[in-house]
């Protein structure tokens, strides 16, 4: 018996996650792995320098690395907590203000479009067999650019097209990643802090920082992130929108599997869009 001529040629290597899918963030007080589910959602981490913000951070970049269909946008002032993503992300911002708003306006303009879609199909939320892309804008140390770079009146747009971006960018699958070491009132005013679904709190001097991560009176309920030791970097309490506070431990990347994996993910997708070019030309041919 004789069947169909067996394919020639390797299957070329692809991202296999997706950003639909529950992402691994770490583990919880019992040792159990911890989950969020980013999509339609965002996340804002806060506390202290040194508290473990950038593990959590590089944590979700990873995934939204190796996700099929994702894009990133990278805004980073000190350029060196997420410059090792740099080679993969659609745009990379550095302390530089106008930048930061240019590339606001233009996320704003996706969204926009986005939206226009889904009206025109009769449509509430970008789902997986769309075809579109999870566009991540992640975001480390807010406070660079509402406080410190630019003039006031820049400081203000900016904060106002990252709460457009935190508030309508869920179902148009354009989620937030954001993270501050200043977790104060001017830095996370309580209508930008509500608007995230996800939100960590690291290590806090305060109660009053703490609260402003998690929210008003979760202190006085006896979820405070003071109570976390100096020396534990990493362990966070965690709420989700609905629920109460859970204290997890997030995984950890070291640079050089930052790197490795940067390098995996760079690689595969030039791969992928390789073959998909290839295939496109002997179609036409």
């Amino acid at each position: 018996m004789t069947g169909p001529a067996p394919a020639t040629g390797g299957i070329p290597p692809g991202p296999m996650l997706s950003m639909f899918d529950p992402i691994h963030v770490g583990i919880d007080e019992f040792g159990l792995p911890v989950y969020i589910r980013l999509i339609y959602k965002n996340i804002l981490a806060a506390g202290e320098p040194g508290g473990g913000k950038s593990g959590l951070l590089n944590t979700l970049a990873a995934h939204v690395a190796l996700s099929a269909g994702s894009r990133m946008v990278l805004f980073d002032g000190k350029q060196v907590e997420l410059g090792m993503w740099d080679a993969i992300a659609d745009e990379f911002v550095g302390p530089d203000l106008d930048h930061a708003i240019t590339t606001l306006l233009r996320l704003q303009k996706v969204m926009d479009n986005r939206y226009a879609w889904l009206r025109a199909h009769r449509r509430r939320k970008i789902e997986p067999g769309d075809g579109l892309s999870v566009i991540t804008s992640i975001f480390d140390e807010i406070a660079l650019y509402t406080t410190v770079l630019g003039t006031e009146q820049q400081q203000k747009q900016f904060l106002s097209l990252l709460r457009d971006l935190v508030a309508r960018g869920r179902a148009a699958a354009m989620p937030v990643i954001a993270a501050t070491q200043r977790p104060s009132v001017d830095i996370i005013p309580k209508s930008l802090r509500d608007i995230f679904g996800y939100r960590a709190a690291f290590r806090c001097t305060s109660t009053g920082s703490s609260d402003i991560i998690l929210g008003d009176g979760w202190a006085h309920a006896g979820f405070s992130a003071t109570d976390i030791a100096p020396a534990n970097q990493g362990e966070a309490l965690l709420i989700a929108e609905g629920g109460i506070p859970q204290r997890i431990k997030v995984a950890y990347l070291t640079d050089t599997d930052i790197i490795a994996l940067a390098d995996h993910a760079a690689r595969t997708r030039r791969t992928r869009s390789a073959a998909t070019a290839a295939a496109t030309a002997a179609h036409i041919a």
